[in-house]
């Protein structure tokens, strides 16, 4: 069990991030065992044919299918928008006692020779380390990254709506079923055991794709990190059918088009149907059509779906609002 006991001031310094270096390492884990990660079919179907002759075998050992990984591999990231390029020299930068003894520290990966290996001469194997995440992330993710990005930056949205509007209790009640805040303390199931104060230094949330379904943590000496799944990743890899040449025109509908200005905030089906005067089950057809336009898309929060405008959605709202 983990248990990071929070000041005041702790909550106040809560913020959130996402990290593409850290997306890029937990792809690692989908490649290895693609079942377990069946949301993230679609890319791997994409994705293995161009890592054909890539070497990332080293990668792929410092990375095990469960328990620990090195954290110099998932430095914390400094910006709420953080660039790959600038995380990849941090992980350059990284000393090499820290790199030796963190891949000590694996419990999976490589065998002990090996292991030995890459302990004794942490510089080079650090370098290699990087080089091989720089080829990876232009095979793997880079192609897909704006996708990624786009969902990422949609969750860390409405957390932090939900934070300004019901503090920490809101933000952590939802983040993860492993995840649980109880009059000051949170509480992360682990099978390994950490607790002690943030110190002041508060708590970075990092909404991620590819560590669903589960959560990840950092602890100090690190900035203190929860990796957590964003919302929405069942639909990342959805492709579209071309929408039907009548989809737009069913727009001009008045219910429609009072519907789409509606969703200048996000709302559920029961909200909208009360504002608008009709039935849940008009809105849910109405809203079926203006998901195969591109123009709304639905996010799940607990036991409700609220739905909100796509930019596309938010162009063609502007002259009704």
């Amino acid at each position: 069990m983990i248990e990071f006991e929070c000041a005041p001031q702790d909550v106040a310094r809560v913020r959130f991030a996402f990290s593409p270096l850290w997306e890029l390492v937990h792809t690692l884990r989908v490649l290895d065992d693609p079942a377990r990660f069946a949301l993230h079919l679609p890319w791997v179907h994409r994705v293995r044919p161009r890592l054909r002759g890539l070497d990332i075998g080293l990668l792929r050992a410092l990375v095990p299918a469960g328990g620990y990984i090195p954290d110099f591999l998932t430095p914390p990231p400094t910006t709420p928008l953080p660039d790959f390029a600038a995380e990849l020299e941090t992980v350059r930068a990284t000393p090499p006692e820290v790199v030796a003894r963190e891949i000590g520290w694996t419990r999976w990966g490589p065998v002990a020779p090996e292991r030995r290996a890459l302990v004794a001469e942490p510089g080079r194997t650090l370098e290699r380390v990087a080089d091989q995440l720089e080829r990876y992330w232009a095979a793997a993710l880079e192609p897909h990254w704006q996708a990624v990005r786009d969902l990422l930056e949609g969750d860390v949205l409405r957390r932090t709506r939900a934070l300004a509007e019901r503090g920490a209790e809101g933000v952590f009640a939802g983040l993860h079923p492993t995840v649980r805040w109880e009059a000051g303390t949170l509480r992360i199931d682990r099978w390994w055991d950490f607790r002690g104060p943030l110190g002041g230094r508060g708590l970075l949330l990092v909404p991620s794709v590819f560590v669903w379904p589960r959560a990840s943590v950092m602890v100090p000496p690190y900035q203190p990190m929860i990796g957590y799944p964003a919302q929405g990743i069942a639909t990342l890899w959805e492709t579209r059918p071309a929408a039907p040449p009548d989809a737009l025109a069913a727009l001009v509908g008045r219910t429609r088009a009072r519907l789409l200005a509606a969703l200048g905030t996000p709302a559920s089906t029961t909200e909208l149907a009360r504002r608008l005067g009709v039935t849940a089950g008009a809105v849910s057809q109405h809203l079926g059509v203006l998901r195969a336009c591109g123009l709304v898309t639905g996010h799940r929060l607990g036991h409700r779906v609220l739905y909100t405008r796509t930019r596309a959605g938010d162009a063609l709202a502007e002259p009704q609002e």
